[in-house]
């Protein structure tokens, strides 16, 4: 039998850039996961797990005795046609596959699924399908049906460790023909590429699609980059970039003035040739001057698990575990406080309890980006229907900061960004998140998940709790010195309602 040298990943890899697959096996070097990726590779991990756990009487394909042992465990598997097989091993043309989940049908033959960890069917589920397919039929497998199974986002975990329901099908077998009948021609091509030399492939807009690729830093070594490139605009920033490569141009600095229609993307433009900020406290303050005293500037770290922890929780839900508030009277006095739960258990009811006692009866709520705080509170308050009137009430004082600092300050530095992490350190005399441990919602995710593994009293789950504590508090002072750096305010001089 042919030795295989490709496969479905690998395909997947040619697919998206041949550069990207030479240099995978090539370079392997060259190849970083970093934490975000890896937590996607743990998801994917685990909801393929619990979907073999959800079919009754399947069996598994290992790999104990190799490539050839496994092939050949499953051959014995199809034969016999009377049990699920999770890792059908397979090979055909050089290349092998090894299928999530299969189930026999009497009739016509097998079922296929290929397992997803996202809420929705993507295009290139299909074509990973479809390398699936084309090798099973290549090696004799009559297929009857092939789904992509993915995540059921209208699921509620309603009873422990019932997950039925968790993960739903939606048949490929029409999208994918065309894909798998093209086959052989892409494992042809994919294969002189990898007996090749490296690709001589420029980095462009495949190199995060579908996917970041781990070779960017390589692709781009020696590549001269727009210090201050046109696609930074905001929106419609890829467009506009796109329009003027064709001219030639692709530093923002070099587009004349008044060219630009949208006068937000002007300004940008002004601030960004002359490095001097825009800043218009007068606007700022009139935007602002009906947030009445107390200020309580609040943030939210949650957590939004694939396969919901518990009762009453969807895949992927935002579930609250840490808030941290500034308070701030009229005399600019700031008193801050915080709650953070690392208990391995729901911690909804107690993160609204103690946010409803930790924030005064009045005052504005200041946020940045209030449609996820205010979401948070309305999701309690329909859980929580004894607590549903004081945290509507919360919900309903919320106001947003960023739309204030997009309106009122724009800092070169930003390179289009308003989030708080980009303009903060735009402002002369105030720290960024460089010096935190934890820098990012992500980050906090993690530490999240991380401290849960840890025993009660370690000194690593200490760690990490003083780090989410500081992170948390860092973005709610960040609010407080933001908003009178752009207000021109010093401490004190708040309305009173």
């Amino acid at each position: 039998m042919k030795r295989h040298d490709l496969s479905k990943t690998k395909i997947t890899l040619f697919e998206q850039c041949p550069k990207r697959l030479w240099l995978s096996v090539r370079r392997r070097d060259l190849i970083k996961i970093d934490a975000a990726t890896q937590a996607r590779f743990d998801t994917g991990h685990a909801v393929g797990n619990l979907a073999c756990d959800l079919v009754e009487d399947g069996v598994m394909v290992t790999m104990d005795e190799g490539v050839q042992g496994a092939l050949q465990q499953t051959s014995n598997l199809i034969a016999a046609a009377d049990l699920p097989i999770f890792e059908g091993t397979f090979q055909h043309e050089g290349v092998l596959v090894r299928v999530d989940i299969m189930w026999p049908d009497r009739k016509d033959g097998w079922h296929v699924a290929e397992v997803k960890s996202t809420a929705s069917r993507k295009d290139y589920h299909i074509a990973d399908l479809a390398t699936q397919v084309w090798v099973m039929e290549g090696a004799g497998i009559k297929i009857a049906s092939a789904f992509i199974r993915h995540i059921n986002t209208k699921f509620v975990y309603a009873r422990e460790r019932d997950y039925l329901g968790f993960l739903t099908d939606r048949r490929s077998d029409e999208e994918l023909r065309p894909i798998a009948d093209d086959r052989l021609a892409v494992v042809l091509d994919a294969r002189q590429t990898l007996h090749g030399d490296e690709p001589d492939i420029a980095p462009g807009p495949h190199c995060d699609e579908p996917f970041g690729c781990d070779f960017k830093e390589y692709c781009y070594r020696g590549i001269k980059q727009a210090e201050w490139p046109n696609s930074l605009l905001p929106r419609t920033g890829k467009k506009i970039a796109a329009a003027y490569q064709v001219k030639g141009v692709e530093e923002l600095t070099e587009i004349p003035a008044g060219e630009l229609k949208n006068p937000a993307h002007e300004t940008i433009r002004i601030a960004t040739v002359s490095a001097e900020p825009f800043h218009d406290p007068e606007l700022a303050g009139k935007l602002t001057a009906d947030w009445v005293s107390p200020r309580i500037y609040l943030d939210f770290e949650t957590i939004n698990p694939a396969i919901p922890r518990w009762i009453g929780t969807r895949p992927f839900q935002q579930i609250p575990f840490q808030f941290s508030a500034h308070i701030e009277d009229t005399s600019g006095a700031i008193e801050h406080r915080e709650y953070l739960s690392l208990e391995d258990a729901d911690p909804r009811r107690a993160f609204a309890e103690a946010l409803l006692d930790a924030v005064p009866p009045k005052g504005a709520i200041i946020t940045y980006n209030a449609r996820f705080e205010r979401s948070r509170l309305n999701e309690l308050a329909a859980r929580f229907g004894d607590l549903s009137e004081a945290l509507k009430g919360l919900a309903s004082r919320v106001v947003d900061l960023e739309p204030v600092a997009r309106q009122c300050w724009y800092h070169r530095d930003q390179k289009g960004s308003w989030s708080i992490k980009y303009v903060l350190p735009t402002i002369p005399g105030i720290s960024g998140y460089d010096d935190l441990d934890i820098q990012d919602g992500m980050e906090a995710q993690r530490a999240y998940f991380e401290a849960l593994k840890e025993p009660i009293g370690s000194s690593r789950r200490d760690e990490i709790a003083q780090s989410l504590r500081d992170y948390c508090a860092k973005d709610t002072f960040a609010m407080v010195e933001l908003l009178r750096h752009l207000t021109n305010e010093s401490a004190g001089g708040v309305a009173e309602n």
